[in-house]
Formats: C-alpha cells, sequence, structure tokens
C-alpha cells in the first residue's frame, strides 16, 4: 500500500476567488496576486528586500468540468515587494505573473489556488466557481466557505486514496515516490512475469489481489475492498512500470538511440496504457466482488453482448438475455457503468440501456460537484461511491449516493429465489 501522504508535495497552499482587479485586464493591468501574506504564505515565499524580488517556476492550469484537457502554462513568477519604491512605508508583497493563454482565460469569481510545492516550485490552478476540480481542490485541502480574501489550506490529510492521486496526478504532480521495501516486491514481480513486459491486466490484478498483505473483506466490507486492492495493485504497477522505463530508457530511442518521434511515441503509450489498465482493473475488481457476492450479471465489453445502438454497458443483471426478453420484469433489471474517473463521460452511460429507467455508475471520483451530481439526477443516473470517499461530498450529497455494498444488497434483493 502507499504510505505517502499530502504533506509529502505540498507545503502550503491557500485559495480564493478572483476579484474584478485580480483577473480582468480593463480593470487592472499589473497582473498582480495580493493577499497572501495574510494567511502565512511568506514562510514559503521568503521576504525580499527594497532592492530584491524572488522568483519561483511556477505551473499555471486553467480547468473547466467540459474540456478534454486542461489550459498548462509553464514559466516564472515574481514575489516582490509593490511599495519597494517607497521606503516610508511597510512592505506590501505580491506574486506577479505575466500574460499567456492560461490567464486570457481567467474570469472574475473563478477558483484559484495556490500552492508552494516541496520542489520548491509553485503551482497555480484556476477554475470556475462550482466546478468538480474546485469540490476536489477543497475536500483535499480542508478549504471551506471562500471568499474573495485567501483562506489557508491544511496539507495534513490522511493517507493519499487512489482516486485523489489521479486526481492530483490530472495536475501533473507525479504520486506513488519510491518506498523502502519497493525492490522486494520488484524481485517478486520480475521472477513471475519476466521483468521484460507487461503481462495482461487479469493476471496483474490477480497478483496484486492475492499478494496484498492487508486483512480485506470483499463480503462484509466490499466498498474498502475494492479501494485497498485497487490502491495495491497500482502501487505494484508504479514498481514495474519504472522498472520496464528505465530499462527502455538505458535501450535509447531509434537507431541513434536519440530519436525523438520515438522517444514520444514510448512516452504516449506509457500514458495510455496507464489509463486503460485502471479501468479494466476496476471493472476485473468489481467482476470479483459480485461473484464473491453469488450475483448474476453480465459484462459488455469485449464479450459480444449488446443493447441497443450496438451498445456495450459494462455490467447487467442477470444477464443480457433477460435484457432482450421483453417479458422479464423491468425493475429486476439492473445497469451499471463502470469509470475510475467521470470528468464528462458519465453521459455515455444514459444511452446504454434503454430499459432500465435509472442507470447507475460507480466511480472512484472524489468530489463531484454539486451541479454536476444534480445533473446526473435529472438525467435519471445513481452514482455509486465507495463508503470511505462518501466524506470528500458535500452533506446532501452523501444523502443521495448509494454505497458498493448497498448497489449489492438492490440487486440481491431482485435476485431472490428467482
Amino acid at each position: 500500500m502507499f504510505t505517502d501522504r499530502i504533506s509529502d508535495y505540498f507545503e502550503g497552499v491557500a485559495a480564493k476567488y478572483l476579484s474584478a482587479v485580480d483577473a480582468d485586464p480593463g480593470r487592472s493591468h499589473q497582473h498582480e496576486i495580493g493577499g497572501l501574506p495574510a494567511v502565512g504564505f511568506k514562510q514559503y515565499l521568503g521576504t525580499p528586500g527594497k532592492d530584491q524580488e524572488y522568483r519561483f517556476k511556477a505551473k499555471q492550469i486553467y480547468f473547466t468540468d467540459e474540456s478534454a484537457a486542461p489550459e498548462v502554462v509553464e514559466g516564472d513568477v515574481t514575489w516582490y515587494d509593490c511599495r519597494r519604491k517607497q521606503p516610508h512605508r511597510n512592505p506590501e508583497y505580491r506574486l506577479y505573473y505575466s500574460s499567456n493563454s492560461v490567464t486570457e482565460l481567467l474570469g472574475e469569481g473563478d477558483f484559484l489556488l495556490v500552492a508552494k510545492m516541496r520542489d520548491g516550485s509553485l503551482l497555480m490552478v484556476f477554475t470556475p466557481a462550482g466546478s468538480t476540480i474546485e469540490s476536489q481542490l477543497r475536500a483535499l485541502f480542508g478549504l471551506a466557505h471562500i471568499g474573495d480574501r485567501f483562506k489557508a489550506g491544511s496539507v495534513d490529510a490522511a493517507q493519499l486514496y487512489l482516486p485523489l492521486r489521479l486526481m492530483l496526478e490530472d495536475l501533473g504532480i507525479e504520486t506513488g515516490r519510491p518506498e523502502i521495501g519497493d525492490d522486494i516486491w520488484l524481485e517478486r514481480l520480475t521472477l513471475l512475469f519476466g521483468g521484460n513486459e507487461f503481462p495482461t491486466t487479469s493476471a496483474f490484478s490477480k497478483y496484486a489481489r492475492d499478494s496484498l498483505e492487508k486483512i480485506v473483506d470483499p463480503l462484509g466490507n466490499p466498498d474498502q475492498t475494492i479501494l485497498d486492492w485497487m490502491d495495491h495493485e497500482e502501487k505494484l504497477f508504479r514498481i514495474y512500470e519504472r522498472h520496464l522505463v528505465q530499462h527502455r530508457l538505458r535501450k535509447g530511442f531509434g537507431k541513434s538511440g536519440y530519436d525523438v518521434d520515438d522517444f514520444i511515441s514510448f512516452s504516449l503509450s506509457v500514458q495510455n496504457r496507464r489509463k486503460s489498465r485502471v479501468g479494466h482493473a476496476f471493472e476485473g475488481y468489481l467482476n470479483e466482488i459480485f461473484k464473491l457476492h453469488d450475483l448474476r450479471f453480465e459484462q459488455g465489453r469485449g464479450r459480444g453482448f449488446t443493447t441497443e445502438n450496438n451498445s456495450k454497458p459494462d455490467f447487467i443483471f442477470p444477464g443480457f438475455e433477460s435484457y432482450r426478453n421483453l417479458c422479464f420484469p423491468e425493475k429486476n433489471i439492473y445497469m451499471l457503468g463502470a469509470k475510475t474517473t467521470c470528468k464528462d463521460r458519465w453521459r455515455q452511460v444514459l444511452s446504454e440501456a434503454d430499459r432500465v429507467a435509472v442507470k447507475h455508475l460507480v466511480t472512484l471520483e472524489a468530489a463531484i460537484s454539486e451541479r454536476q451530481t444534480a445533473e446526473m439526477q435529472s438525467h435519471g443516473l445513481q452514482l455509486v461511491i465507495p463508503t470511505p470517499l462518501h466524506s470528500t461530498y458535500t452533506a446532501s450529497q452523501a444523502g443521495w449516493l448509494l454505497e458498493l455494498n448497498e448497489f449489492i444488497e438492490l440487486v440481491k434483493g431482485t435476485q431472490r429465489g428467482t
């Protein structure tokens, strides 16, 4: 299991909603953010003198719920005393940034999180108010009651579950750093799988499940079990991936060893494998849990089973034959989509089974915004979230969410005696 925490990556964070002066070029040409000293950020950024300014490497990111990928700019920002030419006045420290493709997107009322990283750089995340990324950042750092003045967040949160790791990696923060004992796991993995290429996801997941040293209870507590299985597999995957990538880097790219196109192709394959593997592993673990609970179900992906419009739902209970049998009661049919993260892809589930009025979607995504969950409800979609992640949602959302165990009991209720 991963043992790293948020404090391993962040020194301090603060957040606010942008004012017109912060965001609107028509109101201000200064490109400056003030107010950070009031929440203790001088301890992270320092106190430059009247003839000094401190420069920091910074990553600026603009997220929306609708965009396929965020806008990202890397450059420098300056921390300085804007009253340095007024020696008779007390210093007023501000963070200066240059115009770029991120700052051009800013609007009054947008959410801003500023974070000082352990590597000395800064992270500046901008997103429209009410977005899912805002909800996730606020949940991650314990940020409540945000206004137009900075509020400090906490970096003392508990262990990072996989869903929060995935969210941080969307921000370009690589988690799962090497730990003591990784070499023992690598020795076991290379002995079993050869050390030259990745095995199938099903084979890797079976080893991860069987090798988990923590006691799990898939019958009594499926919600915690699937998080533990996924987290352990992610740890093993990163250990094995690191080994294979290092081997390829030593080998070089193309005939010259420095072929740029070959390197880019390899890099993309690494990223794509991460994304596709985690989704397949999630479905595989759900499959295992449903079998242990003696549920009757079938999966659409890779098995040729389809509903209307050649759709392939992830899970149909009790099965596709029952779904196609118009005499089979619709109230006893459940459709479950499975996505590690929702983003805007949850709408895909809505068209996958016309006979099912209320579709279910199980996900590992934490702190989806209230706006998004309200839209899901209006379209007849019910979210299923593992219990430990419910705390990242608001009280009103948590009352609507289903636990994985609750979904299993719903299905059992329709399958008993049939």
